[in-house]
């Protein structure tokens, strides 16, 4: 009995071994914070693994940090805005490359979760005449984003100055310091901000319409050379937003982001569910990209970029095979 007991831990070690190496490796660059909770559920609920890949992830300090080491291949994939994306394809980004970009984005992720945030005294757009705002890079990013609601707000360039803080954290951390007066975040980091008094003066989206925000990009060439893997992401992240928006899996979804963000009280992090899953204006539900939203980030490229280009073509920046063919029954 002993030796039957040996071997089969034996075979159930080896079956567990040839399973893990199966799984090829994949390293992703993200930005910190709740949008990644599609990528925990897959991981939790074992949908990477059973396409194949085990993803690694990387918090990003911001932007230029990102979109360097993607470009320059030391990530795999990276979560980022598409306005990175264009940017460094159009050679209008901020951070110096040693190799000429390759990105492509592949699939969605949601539109921006952009919100204006500001000090408690500050209670309209009017009142940041004469204010500090942080950014994440002055160039890319969303950047644009913030230049054209405070536009919309009824105030001009010289009435603000804009200040390159980092990513969404670091900015999220200096406007809880009120050393500036104001940031977009990426929710749900608003909810903790006006819990404590913070205002939230607005959003992207009811500004803009439609925005792309978050999408999964990579190299072509990469791509190319790991057609299964990408394949293999784009469905485990699919089935992570599925297993999200099963009401059935709230309260292990919330369970599940509170172990990600041990810093946020269950109350907030319920919140959280019911902005980032809402039935409208939360996660895409399949990864897809919304195509008016990237013509928006064109236009607003076209607009703030420098060297000056009119971007029209949405298709230069994106390929859709790799997930039309994870969605393919």
């Amino acid at each position: 009995m002993r030796a039957l007991c040996m071997g089969l831990a034996v075979l159930v070690a080896g079956v567990a071994s040839a399973a893990r190496a199966e799984t090829k490796p994949l390293d992703v660059i993200v930005f910190a914070g709740g949008f990644n909770w599609p990528i925990w559920a897959a991981q939790k609920e074992g949908y990477f693994a059973r396409n194949g890949v085990e993803v690694h992830l990387t918090p990003t300090p911001g932007s230029e940090f990102q979109l360097k080491n993607l470009i320059e291949g030391k990530f795999d994939i990276g979560m980022t805005a598409i306005d990175n994306v264009i940017a460094y394809q159009e050679g209008q980004g901020e951070a110096k490359v040693d190799v000429k970009p390759d990105l492509f984005a592949f699939m969605g992720g949601d539109n921006g979760f952009l919100r204006l945030v500001t000090v408690p005294e500050v209670k309209s757009y009017a009142a940041l005449k004469g204010k500090q705002l942080t950014v994440d890079a002055r160039t890319t990013g969303y950047a644009f984003v913030l230049e054209k609601m405070l536009q919309k707000g009824g105030l001009k360039d010289s009435d603000y100055e804009l200040v390159k803080a980092g990513g969404v954290l670091a900015r999220f951390e200096d406007l809880m310091q009120q050393k500036h007066a104001g940031t977009l975040l990426l929710s749900p980091f608003e909810v903790p901000a006006e819990a404590k008094g913070f205002t939230l003066l607005g959003s992207a989206i009811d500004v803009l319409g439609h925005y792309q925000g978050l999408v999964g990009a990579t190299r072509r060439q990469w791509a190319r050379q790991h057609r299964a893997e990408l394949v293999g992401y784009i469905r485990g992240y699919v089935a992570g937003l599925g297993w999200l928006y099963d009401r059935k899996n709230k309260a292990a979804a919330i369970q599940l982001f509170e172990a990600n963000l041990p810093k946020l009280s269950p109350e907030l992090a319920a919140k959280s569910y019911d902005i980032l899953l809402a039935p409208k204006g939360g996660f895409a539900r399949k990864a897809e990209i919304d195509m008016k939203g990237v013509r928006e980030v064109l236009a607003l490229r076209s607009e703030y970029g420098e060297p000056k280009k009119k971007l029209t073509d949405p298709g230069k920046y994106i390929d859709l095979t790799y997930y039309e063919q994870a969605l393919a029954k």
